[in-house]
């Protein structure tokens, strides 16, 4: 091999921080040479003041300066015609249509929905620290914020600057890349609503059912999340208009129902599982939040009560269709604190006690098995 074309294979394998691909095989690979050790490499970018900009630069940077020979590098950055965008994104879609929803039945991406039937539980939080955990065990999630009126999830992991915005994700044409996270692909309508100035608030959300309809829509069909194992929706609470836009679109997600110890709480968590069914998804387990707190002492104080998720499994259980408690989380400090800061507890603290039983969650869900009967494989005759 020559040192050009071993300057080519080393460039070509940076891999886009946003697409999750080699630029080789994204097409941004332009002129490769080297002479008297100075490989002059030329790359283009997907678009105009593209994010991940300075990023790509200093990989491939350090790709072409890694081959042997290799004394000095000389980079020239450009930009992608609309020719080769609009070839990027068929490329993208992997042969269909535009605004084509890529998880339905049939799909290979589990699609696990997180309700709740009452606000304030913990769903988001659950979430947000579900997704990353999975993640951790090298799994490709993404994270659809579905709970319009309440997001919650950007800040729960982070991607909240020092003004308090949300970084936008990234528009090729019509395809949108969402922002990672603790490598979980992320998108959420906060990501569109701008602080007007100051330490003014973010514009609230007050919308109605077609809007709501489309919002999630677009988030499902509109957002490059590429080949998901896991996709995880945090559900607004209640039975509302997005329960009934999710349960259309995604008829084949499964339901995980989060609720507290409290009678209060179980009691409504149950018509989350009912509508789920109604629309013909499936409950496939049950994840009490706040239960007992450990004390220091080793002693436990049930501050909500208990028996809570029991409760819940014990009404949506059917004979065609078990429910199971998938997981009890304590009240935890550290759960509450790392959220507000917006570092998920399973980094930031994953010896704490929320961290362990959400872990152990995570590694329920990733191991269960999977039926792919009558769905269709991406496997082609070479």
């Amino acid at each position: 091999m020559t040192t050009d074309e071993a300057v080519r294979r080393a460039v070509g394998a940076v891999l886009d921080p946003e697409l999750r691909r080699p630029i080789a095989e994204l097409g941004m690979l332009r002129d490769i040479s080297v002479a008297d050790g100075v490989a002059s490499v030329g790359i283009v970018l997907t678009i105009v003041g593209c994010p991940a900009a300075d990023r790509i630069s200093a990989d491939v940077r350090a790709a072409a300066a890694s081959v042997t020979g290799v004394t000095d590098v000389s980079l020239e950055v450009g930009v992608m015609s609309p020719a080769e965008r609009r070839d990027l994104t068929e490329q993208l879609r992997g042969g269909r249509p535009a605004r084509e929803m890529p998880f339905g039945p049939g799909s290979l991406t589990r699609v696990l929905a997180v309700t709740s039937g009452k606000g304030g539980v913990g769903k988001s939080t659950v979430t947000a620290n579900l997704a990353v955990a999975l993640a951790r065990r090298g799994l490709a999630v993404g994270l659809v914020d579905a709970d319009v009126h309440g997001f919650s999830i950007p800040g729960l992991l982070g991607l909240v600057d020092a003004d308090g915005n949300v970084p936008q994700p990234t528009r090729i044409d019509d395809l949108m890349l969402p922002p990672v996270a603790y490598g979980v692909k992320v998108i959420s309508i906060g990501m569109f609503l701008r602080r007007a100035h100051g330490d003014a608030p973010v514009g609230a959300v007050a919308w109605r059912g077609p809007m709501l309809h489309r919002t999630v829509q677009q988030f499902l069909t509109d957002v490059y999340f590429g080949d998901l194992d896991i996709l995880l929706l945090d559900m607004p609470p209640g039975t509302g208009d997005i329960a009934i836009t999710v349960g259309q679109l995604l008829p084949n997600a499964e339901v995980i129902v989060v609720t507290t110890p409290q009678a209060a709480a179980s009691d409504v968590a149950v018509r989350s599982g009912i509508v789920a069914r109604q629309t013909g998804q499936r409950v496939t387990g049950v994840v009490e939040n706040m239960s007992a707190m450990i004390l220091p002492d080793g002693t436990t104080f049930e501050l909500f009560g208990s028996g809570g998720g029991a409760a819940v499994v014990a009404a949506l259980a059917e004979e065609t269709a078990p429910v199971r408690l998938l997981g009890s989380i304590p009240l935890s400090p550290a759960l509450r604190a790392d959220g507000d800061a917006g570092t998920p507890v399973v980094v930031a603290h994953p010896a704490d006690p929320a961290a362990v039983a959400i872990e152990a969650l995570a590694q329920t869900i990733a191991t269960e098995p999977r039926g792919l009967a009558g769905r269709s494989l991406p496997l082609r005759p070479s």
